[in-house]
């Protein structure tokens, strides 16, 4: 949890599933899983985030794309967010026009990207018999690409066409930028 702001972050991993990204850089995928247990014990319950996402549609604003929580990087649009049954579901795009989402689209092309993460605040929250917390309702504020999920179940691959051959420099940049962040958590 941040401290500052009382957001806390959970992350996905779809196995044998992935987040896709596409022409024109288009990504959907699922953001949280409903019944999930993630690595901290949480499980996020179906319809946590059916009023925050009321919420954000009657005020006329959407769920930010950041990368790796950082709120100074935006790296997209999510024109979608919705929750099916089976959890989160999330269609955007990302912008080319950011360096930072050309980079990211390199890097889930590679396969070293393949996470997606959540950035909320809990509003209603219970434990069960085995001391898990099940997360009833959520403020969701942002959906992240990042490298290291927390609930082993969300993944990226790439489809269509393959980014631009970047150079080592830059991958070395946006790694060594992973691993601060990582050093961060």
């Amino acid at each position: 949890m941040d401290m500052d702001t009382g957001l806390e972050r959970k992350f996905v991993r779809l196995d044998g599933e992935a987040l896709s990204v596409g022409e024109g850089g288009r990504i959907e995928g699922y953001a949280s899983l409903f019944g999930a247990p993630d690595q901290g014990g949480d499980i996020v319950e179906r319809g946590a985030y059916s009023a925050s996402l009321a919420r954000l549609a009657a005020e006329g604003r959407k769920v930010k794309m950041l990368w790796q929580h950082d709120p100074a990087q935006p790296i997209g649009i999510w024109d979608e967010v919705r929750e099916d049954a089976r959890g989160l579901w999330v269609k955007g795009r990302l912008l080319d026009s950011v360096e930072r989402a050309r980079e990211a689209a390199a890097l889930i092309a590679a396969g070293a990207i393949d996470g997606l993460s959540i950035g909320y605040r809990t509003l209603r929250a219970v434990k069960n018999d085995k001391g898990q917390r099940l997360l009833r309702e959520l403020e969701l504020w942002e959906v992240s690409l990042v490298t290291f999920p927390m609930l082993p179940s969300a993944r990226v691959t790439a489809k269509g066409e393959t980014p631009g051959a970047g150079t080592l420099r830059e991958l070395a940049a946006v790694f060594d930028a992973a691993r601060r962040e990582m050093a961060r958590i």
